[in-house]
């Protein structure tokens, strides 16, 4: 069975050719590399380039039995479940702020967040994320506040274990990687417990680098020659890695978390 392009781009077009195909009297609409609109929803390809990354030569075989999976028995109509059913479900993911060049902002339930980025909301059913729209957000009586309320709680829930690998660089800094491809490991910058977990291992004030949905470095905030170093590779993972966030640090104190979006880069820091 062949594959499947590996550039996001290209391979979330060669999806929607499938799709066509395969329903044709379906309303198809590519906004993003890493959704569609099918009949007026929202639909996340993320969790479907996952799967085909980590099979490669069966590419196209996953994509087409993923969609019939998701098609069967008009399996789309699960984007409408009500909130009793969805609210376990409900899921926060980082994004930059960017993607409204290509996605109608008012449409779109989400909240700000530092450094150019917002914060989006899915719902995780078992087959595929479904973006929650503003609509579906009306529907439930709900405010962008409660979606983010719901999906923090959520997220604290679904691996409040974080197995991350430390690293101790020969000039004295510390770094932790996170890297469960769960689709929520940037997203992980938003839990509760973040500050406390890594606080110990880390010192007081410490930074989180988000290039990529699939990474999550935490580090010290010093020495300014190993900061240099991970500053390089971050802007490296960000240009050159799927589903891209953002290359500046965040700062995570017992207060939260905070941008240097408007400030010196972190690695100029004292």
């Amino acid at each position: 069975m062949a594959g499947m392009p590996n550039e996001p781009n290209a391979f979330a077009e060669q999806v929607v050719t499938i799709l066509r195909t395969k329903q044709p009297e379906y309303t198809v609409l590519l906004t993003s590399p890493t959704e569609l609109i099918v009949n007026g929803r929202r639909l996340d390809l993320e969790n479907l380039y996952r799967m085909v990354q980590r099979e490669p030569d069966r590419g196209r075989e996953i994509v087409e039995n993923y969609l019939e999976q998701l098609f069967e028995g008009d399996a789309l109509q699960m984007v409408d479940l009500p909130l009793d059913l969805a609210r376990e479900r409900i899921m926060p993911r980082i994004q930059p702020d960017s993607i409204f060049q290509h996605l109608n902002r008012e449409l779109v339930a989400h909240v700000p967040f530092v450094n150019n980025t917002v914060i989006v909301f899915v719902t995780d059913l078992p087959n595929m994320t479904v973006s929650i729209t503003t609509e579906q957000m009306v529907q439930w009586g709900l405010t962008p506040e409660d979606l983010e309320e719901l999906a923090r709680e959520n997220l604290d829930a679904y691996a409040p274990d974080l197995h991350l690998q430390l690293i101790q660089s020969k000039d004295g800094g510390r770094a932790a990687i996170l890297s469960n491809q769960d689709g929520y490991d940037a997203a992980r910058l938003l839990m509760s417990s973040l500050y406390l977990k890594l606080a110990p291992q880390l010192g007081r004030d410490f930074l989180v680098a988000t290039p990529s949905r699939d990474m999550f470095v935490a580090m010290t905030a010093e020495p300014k020659p190993f900061l240099d170093r991970l500053k390089t590779r971050v802007e490296q993972d960000y240009k050159r890695l799927p589903y891209p966030i953002t290359s500046s640090f965040f700062i995570v104190t017992r207060d939260g978390v905070a941008g240097t979006e408007e400030m010196h880069p972190p690695s100029e820091a004292a």
